[in-house]
């Protein structure tokens, strides 16, 4: 009797070491759960605050940029046309000879406030919003044309897709950025541009044959920051590549969402 009690307790105290046992996976388990769920929601949270951060300094510098077109296009580019509207009332008073040199001098003005205008076009984004990428990066590739600082080389395959206006001026900002990598580093004496449109993806790619640089050895500088966090923000892959003496090569691949 006594040893069938015994085994009775034995199995009870069992029993009840395998309950807490569980309980204690159970719980472990569920808290664990519960923390790595917290954990992500702060690294989420973490994240949205540093993409609003983001957004937000790309908001004030495109506000910087807008206000400098307007600059640019309403007070020095209204101080050009009345320059020009002064030479060519001056040159009717002169003889011809004068008149004729002033005419070289009215020409060089007037070229000014046309490259004024145009660049007072690119840093616009409601521009850029309504002539399209294709439009915007012609144009600032015939500027760098006109400016001889490289021969450009533009090439557009597929048919182009509409896409997202807000994305499409991010697209080319990091575009921009690495035209004026390439103008104040590369050394470069051509530039290689294309847009491959497919119906779900828009891949850029963009290529100068610069000094480049050993990627090992130079550390991200914030031009390069700058494009990849955009890129970021359009859920775009960005690729960098160089390496001495053989040019820089930018790499874009653009998912296309639909157009609601």
């Amino acid at each position: 009797m006594l040893e069938k009690e015994q085994i009775l307790l034995i199995i009870y105290f069992t029993v009840i070491i395998l309950f807490f046992v569980i309980f204690g996976i159970v719980f472990f388990v569920a808290f664990q759960r519960r923390k790595n769920k917290l954990l992500l929601e702060k690294l989420k949270a973490e994240q949205r605050f540093e993409d609003e951060i983001f957004k937000s300094r790309i908001e004030i510098q495109e506000q910087a940029l807008k206000n400098v077109s307007w600059e640019l296009h309403d007070n020095i580019g209204q101080l050009l046309s009345t320059a020009v509207m002064q030479i060519n009332i001056l040159g009717s008073s002169l003889n011809e000879k004068t008149s004729e040199s002033l005419q070289d001098v009215r020409k060089l003005v007037g070229d000014s406030l046309q490259e004024i205008r145009n660049l007072s076009k690119t840093l616009n984004h409601e521009v850029i919003q309504n002539i399209g990428l294709i439009k915007s990066i012609e144009a600032e590739l015939k500027r760098f044309e006109k400016l001889n600082f490289l021969d450009t080389h533009f090439d557009i395959q597929g048919e182009e897709v509409h896409i997202n206006p807000k994305d499409e001026i991010i697209l080319y900002r990091i575009i921009q950025e690495f035209f004026s990598n390439t103008i104040k580093h590369a050394e470069a004496s051509n530039m290689y541009v294309t847009l491959i449109y497919a119906p779900e993806l828009l891949k850029i790619t963009i290529k100068d044959d610069g000094v480049g640089f050993d990627m090992n050895s130079v550390e991200a500088n914030s031009g390069l920051l700058n494009m990849k966090s955009r890129a970021g923000l359009v859920n775009a892959t960005f690729e960098y590549d160089s390496a001495p003496n053989k040019g820089v090569l930018l790499t874009l691949a653009y998912p296309i969402k639909p157009m609601g």
